[in-house]
Formats: structure tokens, sequence, C-alpha cells
């Protein structure tokens, strides 16, 4: 369990039997399967969307039960994503750890990701009821096809800031507004409450993933967790870089049209984006949709769990960039 929730006792409890539940579902006669999905369980990820989910859930009738079920399923469709994720980049390592697809093959890999899919949906069809099975269906095609957007955007000096925001609004904020949403709408809570929660969801989501692309201009492994200039080498043009093409400067088009990366080219295409304001306007926006988030956050009910999302979400969006 990650150190950030001894500071929530409850809230890790909650996680803690969350985590006993995806285990017991991941039991499966192919023991390749079962032991992956485990070894995923128990990654040590900071089980963010599951912790949004019990703390709307307290802002209804808590049903510790059902919201245990949720919880799970919204993390397990996380994982389901992260497996094909890293296919699709061919990556090696994830949080420290070697990947599926590279410990066992991205057939195997591809196989264990639909597998948790189904994992979801058999948990759902006990617990959840028919609009919530609805939302999910409906948010996981978002978040495919959020992914399949950045994949055909590769290397694509033209991509719009539209085709950016509909692309992170599928792929990442999509499973942050359903975690904290589902949360709300099956224990109770009004339908106007929920939509609240959903878009406080939407605005930490962008936000979040807005930041975490300005770190592939400004990070190291050792402090922010992912190497510099990643992205750029994989071909995903971020929001700072959209930024930065946005007058076409040819110096910086020339570079991205080269057939390889080297090192020094990549050094130069962020240095590029620095002088052409791509960072400073990126976090802009990131601020403008925390600044969103925030808003929302305090127009919902005086809760003690109120102040606990606040916390979490100050926690997320307030990293250094």
């Amino acid at each position: 369990m990650h150190i950030i929730w001894n500071r929530y006792p409850e809230i890790k409890l909650e996680l803690e039997a969350i985590i006993d539940l995806m285990d017991e579902n991941a039991k499966c006669k192919d023991k390749i399967i079962e032991n992956s999905i485990k070894e995923l369980v128990h990654a040590n990820g900071k089980m963010i969307r599951p912790a949004f989910t019990i703390l709307a859930a307290h802002f209804g009738d808590y049903e510790s039960e059902k919201v245990r079920a949720l919880s799970a399923v919204v993390e397990l469709f996380h994982m389901a994503t992260l497996v094909h994720d890293d296919v699709i980049d061919d990556a090696k390592l994830r949080r420290g750890r070697e990947t599926i697809q590279s410990k066992y093959g991205k057939e195997y890999a591809v196989y264990i990701g639909d597998y948790l899919f189904c994992i979801c949906f058999k948990i759902l069809a006990q617990t959840a009821s028919l609009q919530s099975i609805q939302m999910d269906s409906r948010a996981m095609s978002r978040i495919c096809l959020g992914e399949i957007e950045q994949l055909n955007s590769r290397f694509d000096t033209d991509v719009s800031l539209k085709n950016y925001l509909r692309r992170i609004a599928g792929k990442t904020a999509e499973l942050f507004s359903l975690s904290l949403y589902i949360g709300a709408a099956e224990s109770g809570c009004n339908m106007r409450l929920s939509k609240r929660f959903h878009r406080i969801g939407h605005h930490v989501g962008m936000a979040f993933q807005i930041i975490d692309d300005i770190l592939d201009y400004k990070g190291d492994e050792k402090t922010v967790g992912k190497d510099q200039g990643k992205d750029i080498r994989e071909g995903v043009y971020n929001l700072p870089l959209i930024y930065a093409l946005e007058k076409k400067p040819q110096d910086l088009i020339n570079l991205l049209e080269k057939e390889v990366y080297e090192d020094a080219d990549v050094e130069q295409i962020i240095q590029l984006v620095k002088n052409y304001g791509g960072i400073e306007k990126a976090q802009k926006l990131a601020k403008k949709y925390t600044d969103k988030a925030y808003k929302e956050i305090h127009k919902l009910p005086d809760n003690p769990y109120k102040e606990i999302l606040l916390e979490i979400v100050t926690m997320l969006l307030e990293r250094s960039y």
C-alpha cells in the first residue's frame, strides 16, 4: 500500500480490502494470467481512482461491499489500459518493474488486458445498476478512442489543440470522472451531485495529464518518475510542443521531421519548445483546469470527506514542474 494513505487510515483499510477483492477475482486456471494480475495488483500504485470512488460514495448511503466492488472495477479498468499501453509502447518497465509484455510476450499481455476487462464486467454484473454498467461501457469506449487518437496522431506536426484535448479527455480524464461519478451515483446521490463529481473528475484528469506532459520537458526519472523527452522520442506530441508549433517555426519543424531523433535532437526540441513559450502556455492551461476542479470541490456539501478529496487533488495537481 502506498504511503500516501497512512494519513487516512479509514481509506487505507478500504483500499486494502479492495486489493483482497482484486486478488480473489484474479483466480484463473491459467496461472500465468493469475500471477500476472496479482503482480499488477501488488505493484504499489497510488490507487487514486478507487480512492476517489470511496470518497464520492461517502456523500451518499455508504455500502462498503458495493463500494469496494465498484472501486475494484475502476482500478482493474486502469490496469487493463496500462497493460495494453505497454504493448503499444513496447515498454520494458513500469513503476520500476518488468512489464507483462516484456516478461511474457505481447500476445499474453493482450490477453491479460482483455481478461482484466472481463473481470470488470463480471463484478459490475453482480453489484452495479444497469445505468452504471452503461456508464462504464461508455467510459471504456471513450478511453479506447482517446488511445486510438493518440496512436493516429504520432509524429504529426499538424496535430491541433482540439485534437490533443479530445485525446486526453478520453484516455485520462474519463476514468477520473467515472471513478467519482460511479461512487456517488451508486450510493444514492442525486443526479446534480453525481454530475458535479463527474465534472470534478474531468477537470482533475485534464490538469493531471497536462502536468504529466509538461514533465516530459522538465522531468527526470528520479524526481518525477519519467525520463525527459520520452514522449517526443515516441512521436507523442503533447501540449507544450503543440503550443510551440502554433506559429509554425521552421527550425522546430525541421527537427521533428527527422527520421530518427538522436539525444542531441531531443535536447534541442525541448529547448526550442521552452523558447517558443510552449511550457509556459501549457502551465496556464493546467492551472485553469486545476482552478475549475477546486471551484467544483468547494461547491460540494459539507462533509468530512470533502476535505480529504481536496487534499488528495492538491497532492496530485501541485506536483513540482
